[in-house]
């Protein structure tokens, strides 16, 4: 009768081990990952802390927001510039391709790209007034 108690137990352990080795490789990695969104948080939140920042002689990036539907918003300001000034038809024209194709080609951007995120980046003028705003969804780079 003693020796069918301690297989039992044995067997108890054992199983019991087993499923903590499988709870730790496995599962907790699935249950404890942040969602993309919450990485998407965090990496503008990181970014934020280098910003406002100046991009060139026209322009500074001010900040960076995530939107919901993993969507990825970046605020720029033109900083010579009121909205008076500018074209927003030229400048929509000779911008889009320029930001299309870093959006498509910029090694930094492949994670955004590779889980399909929406870019957004919005122009002001220099006294906040909006200027313009590119939106690329997945469809438009890939």
């Amino acid at each position: 009768m003693e020796s069918k108690v301690n297989f039992k137990t044995l067997i108890g352990i054992f199983a019991g081990i087993i499923f903590v080795i499988v709870l730790q490789q496995y599962l907790l990695p699935l249950i404890l990952k942040p969602s993309f969104d919450t990485q998407l948080i965090q990496l503008a939140s990181d970014i934020n802390k280098n910003l406002p920042m100046i991009v060139d002689a026209e322009t500074r990036w001010d900040n960076t927001v995530v939107l919901p539907g993993k969507t990825v918003l970046y605020n720029y300001t033109l900083i010579n510039y009121s909205k008076v000034d500018i074209d927003t038809i030229v400048f929509r024209s000779n911008m889009e391709p320029q930001i299309k194709n870093m959006v498509k080609t910029n090694p930094q951007l492949k994670v955004f790209r590779d889980n399909d995120v929406t870019f957004m980046y919005n122009y002001k003028d220099k006294v906040g007034v909006h200027i313009t705003q590119f939106i690329f969804y997945p469809k438009d780079y890939k």
